[in-house]
C-alpha cells in the first residue's frame, strides 16, 4: 500500500482588474454622496472658472476678427495734432480730404467737422443739457467709406444734404431717448428743429461717431457758418500700401505744418484691447488655477479622512489577500472618479457660461475643444496627484493594526 502525501493546495494570486478597481471606487464615492459631491463641487468650480475664461476669451477673439474683417484694417483717421509754435487750436485746411484723395494707393477719403451748436431732445431742456452728444457736418460719402451701416432709415444723401436732417450715431440716439421706428422724431438742434431721418449701427473703427448727431455739409454752410476745415478725415487706403499712405498723409493733409497733423491707424487701437484682454484672461487663468488647486487640496483631505474612517475594510482586504497596490488603486480610483465628476460638471457649466455671456454680448460662441478636453483632463489630474498620498497612506497599513479598535 502506498501512502502518497497531499499537496498543500496552491493559493490563488490576489488580482485586480481594472474594470474591478473602477468598480470599487464608484462604490466608495456613492457610499459617501454627500462627501463625494461637495468635494467635486471645489474642482467644478476651478474647471467652470477655465473653461468660461478661454471660451469667452476665444468668443471674443472670433468677434474682433470678425469686426476686422467687416471693417478691414485699411483705415486712418487724419486730425488735427499740438502746435508747437503757438497756443492756437490748430485746424486742418479746407482743402486736406481732397489733397489726400489723389494719392494713387487711396481709394476713398470723407471728412467730418465738429460744429459749435448744441443737439437737444426739445427745445424746452436747458441749452447745457446736450446728454455729450456732438455736432458734426458730415459728407455724403462718410458711411461707405467706412463702410457703414444703418440700424435704420437713411443715410444723409446728396438729396438731404440741404436739409434740416440729421443722422443720430447709436449711443445719442439711445441717450435722447431716440426711435424712428416708432414715427417721425425731431430734435432741437442749432436753435431749430431738425428732423431725424436715420440712425447708425455702432463704429467700432470711428466710435466718435456714435455719440454724433450728423447734419450734411450743406444745411452746415446756410445755418452755422461751416467753411469747410474738418476736424477729421477719414481715409480708407489698399491694405498693401497703408504704411506707405500713413507715412505721408500728414505732410499731403497739410504740407506748410505736417508736424501738426495726428495720423492713427484705429484698428491699432481694436489690437491694443485685444492684447489687453489676453493678459486679462492669464490673470483669470491664474484665479481659475488656484481654485482648481483648492479642490484638490479638499479631495486630499477628504479621502485621508476616508482612509482613517475605512480603517477596518482596509484590513479585512489585506487579510482576505489583498495586495498594497490593490489598496493603493482602490483609494486612487475614488479620487480620479470624484475629480472626473467635477471636472464634467465644471466644463458643461463653464460652456453654459460662455453661451449665455456670448448671446448676450452678440459675439459668435465659440468654445475650444482643447479647453473642454483640457478642463477634464486637468480635473483628472488634480485628482490623481491629491489622491497619492492618501492611497499610499491606505496602502501602508497591516492587517493587523488596520482591525485593531481605536
Amino acid at each position: 500500500m502506498t501512502i502518497t502525501e497531499e499537496k498543500p493546495p496552491r493559493l490563488e494570486k490576489s488580482v485586480l482588474r481594472f474594470r474591478d478597481a473602477v468598480a470599487l471606487g464608484k462604490l466608495g464615492v456613492l457610499g459617501r454622496r454627500g462627501r463625494a459631491m461637495l468635494t467635486a463641487v471645489g474642482i467644478s468650480i476651478g474647471i467652470a472658472a477655465i473653461v468660461a475664461v478661454v471660451g469667452i476669451s476665444a468668443s471674443s477673439q472670433a468677434n474682433l476678427l470678425q469686426v476686422l474683417d467687416d471693417l478691414g484694417t485699411n483705415y486712418l483717421t487724419v486730425k488735427p495734432g499740438q502746435s508747437f509754435s503757438s497756443d492756437e487750436d490748430v485746424e486742418l485746411p479746407a482743402e486736406s480730404g481732397g489733397r489726400l484723395s489723389i494719392l494713387d494707393q487711396v481709394q476713398a477719403v470723407s471728412t467730418v467737422a465738429q460744429l459749435d451748436v448744441t443737439v437737444r431732445r426739445t427745445d424746452q431742456m436747458p441749452a447745457t443739457d446736450t446728454r455729450g452728444v456732438v455736432v458734426l457736418a458730415a459728407e455724403a460719402d462718410l458711411l461707405s467709406t467706412l463702410n457703414g451701416k444703418m440700424a435704420s432709415g437713411r443715410w444723409l444723401d446728396a438729396g438731404l444734404s440741404g436739409y434740416p436732417t440729421v443722422v443720430l450715431g447709436t449711443t445719442a440716439a439711445q441717450r435722447h431717448g431716440v426711435d424712428i421706428s416708432e414715427g417721425g422724431q425731431l430734435v432741437w438742434l442749432g436753435e431749430q428743429w431738425f428732423a431725424v431721418v436715420g440712425v447708425l449701427q455702432a463704429m467700432p473703427l470711428a466710435p466718435e461717431l456714435d455719440s454724433a448727431a450728423l447734419i450734411g455739409t450743406d444745411i452746415a454752410t446756410q445755418k452755422f457758418g461751416y467753411q469747410g476745415s474738418p476736424t477729421t478725415v477719414y481715409v480708407r487706403a489698399n491694405p498693401d500700401d497703408i504704411n506707405a499712405v500713413r507715412d505721408v498723409a500728414g505732410a499731403t493733409a497739410n504740407p506748410e505744418s505736417p508736424q501738426e497733423v495726428e495720423v492713427t491707424r484705429p484698428s491699432d487701437a481694436l489690437e491694443a484691447r485685444a492684447a489687453a484682454d489676453t493678459a486679462f484672461t492669464t490673470l483669470l487663468l491664474g484665479l481659475g488655477g488656484v481654485a482648481l488647486l483648492v479642490g484638490g487640496v479638499g479631495i486630499a483631505n477628504v479621502m485621508v479622512i476616508s482612509v482613517l474612517e475605512r480603517r477596518n475594510e482596509i484590513g479585512v482586504r489585506r487579510a482576505l489577500g489583498a495586495t498594497r497596490r490593490h489598496v493603493r488603486s482602490q483609494f486612487l480610483v475614488e479620487a480620479l472618479v470624484q475629480a472626473g465628476l467635477g471636472g464634467f460638471a465644471g466644463v458643461l457649466l463653464g460652456a453654459g457660461v460662455t453661451i449665455v455671456y456670448a448671446l448676450v454680448m452678440g459675439w459668435p460662441i465659440v468654445l475650444p475643444v482643447v479647453g473642454l478636453a483640457g478642463g477634464v483632463l486637468a480635473a483628472l489630474l488634480v485628482g490623481g496627484l491629491a489622491g497619492l498620498y492618501p492611497a499610499s497612506r491606505a496602502a501602508r497599513l497591516e492587517p493587523a493594526e488596520a482591525v485593531r479598535p481605536a
